[in-house]
């Protein structure tokens, strides 16, 4: 598992978007163990109670289940999104970094087209 802080965002934050975002991708799979509280705050230099928020607002959200004694756990009824949209967004990220875009106007412009195709449908 990868995870790296930077930006402005809490590390909190970033650290449950980041697994979030590896679940929707199917890099994290169901019932697969995520490194202890401990070892994952050791690894990115945060203390252990950010790395615990961030599981525990994950475990709230239904992506995670911790068990005394086996340790925190991909949640199995937390499901990887279709192949087809990760594709795409893998290429919408390298288009619009290769154009200079950052993840914001990304962001905005996904929106706009999202709501723009909702009224469509």
């Amino acid at each position: 598992m990868m995870i790296s802080l930077a930006g402005s965002a809490p590390a909190a934050e970033q650290i449950r978007d980041q697994i979030r975002g590896l679940i929707a991708a199917g890099t994290l799979a169901a019932g697969e163990r995520i490194p202890s509280v401990r070892q994952l705050a050791k690894d990115l230099g945060v203390a252990p109670g950010t790395v615990a928020k961030a599981y525990k607002a994950l475990e709230s959200e239904g992506h995670l289940r911790t068990h005394t004694g086996g340790g925190t756990r991909v949640s199995a009824t937390a499901s990887a999104t279709p192949l087809a949209v990760v594709e795409a967004a893998r290429i919408l990220a390298d288009t619009s970094i290769r154009a200079g875009a950052d993840l914001e106007e990304t962001t905005r412009v996904l929106r706009a087209i999202w709501a723009s195709q909702r009224k469509d449908n």
